[in-house]
């Protein structure tokens, strides 16, 4: 979807362009260029603040927290138990993996390395997982070896229930629809945790579990 609406905008952007060139010549005429004048007012009007603020923000903004300290705590190499569903109402196959965690950029970030197998096949799978201090919100990327696609993902930490619960959207590779995913990682204890994936069901586009993952400390 975001892939079609900037097609559109590219292309309706060089309609206006060859339609209007005589007006956007004279323009610049003088060395100013008023081409933005003519830009639509977004909805959020643009806040100003002064040189102070605003490194003030922007520090706070860029310093890690309480949040980046709980995925400091999730890193190491753990043994993946992985139990998916191929259907609603599919068996459950079972493989083995490994994950790799390790915080990055001074403590701002956390890059996983899976590696294991499905449908009998090497599987490889690389996320990123960060904090915003902006969003106030949790945000992740996935990429592996079987698409050319990155999912991207955001949500909040429940804390009475030790559960990280994100959500996002991916295109599907069977009918090339934009889908809901979810996901969340329940914190069991420090040597366990509990991943689990949500995603719509081939044959009637209905949410289920797709997947489980638990994983344990190695030691």
């Amino acid at each position: 979807m975001k892939r079609i609406a900037l097609t559109l905008f590219t292309a309706s952007t060089l309609l206006f362009a060859c339609n209007d060139s005589d007006k956007k010549e004279s323009s610049k005429e003088g060395g100013t260029d008023t081409t933005a004048s003519n830009m639509k007012p977004t909805d959020d009007a643009w806040v100003a603040v002064d040189s102070a603020t605003e490194m003030k923000n922007w520090m706070e903004s860029a310093t890690p927290g309480e949040k980046h300290s709980m995925l400091t705590k999730l890193n190491g190499t753990w043994d993946a138990e992985v139990t998916s569903w191929m259907g609603m109402g599919a068996p459950a196959t079972t493989s083995h993996g490994t994950i790799t965690n390790k915080m990055v950029m001074d403590n701002r970030y956390q890059i996983s390395d899976f590696k294991g197998e499905m449908m009998g096949m090497p599987f490889n799978g690389m996320s990123t997982t960060a904090y915003d201090n902006l969003k106030k919100k949790f945000v992740s990327t996935w990429i592996d070896n079987m698409g050319t696609g990155i999912m991207m993902m955001q949500g909040t930490w429940d804390e009475a229930a030790k559960t990280l619960n994100m959500t996002g959207k991916m295109t599907n590779p069977g009918n090339g629809k934009e889908c809901e995913m979810k996901e969340t990682l329940k914190i069991v204890d420090d040597n366990t945790h509990v991943m689990e994936m949500y995603g719509p069901d081939s044959k009637t586009g209905k949410q289920y579990k797709n997947m489980e993952i638990k994983y344990t400390r190695k030691k």
